[in-house]
């Protein structure tokens, strides 16, 4: 590294800061997000997904009359 060039040195590893946000705010994002139809396809696809991981259960042969 030559010293004339001081933006190719190692980056200084950053600090985490907490963010806080308005619970009232939160809130009416959430209530958005859940009254658009994105939300309710998701809900729905969560379900046809949760079918085809269902364990099947054999269904019994009826008897037939002779």
């Amino acid at each position: 590294m030559s010293p004339g060039r001081p933006d190719t040195a190692d980056p200084v590893p950053s600090v985490l800061v907490g963010v806080r946000y308005s619970l009232p705010q939160l809130l009416r994002e959430v209530q958005l997000e859940r009254n658009t139809p994105a939300f309710s396809m998701e809900k729905l696809e969560q379900v046809e997904i949760a079918k085809l991981f269902q364990k099947n259960r054999p269904r019994r042969a009826l008897k037939s009359r002779k």
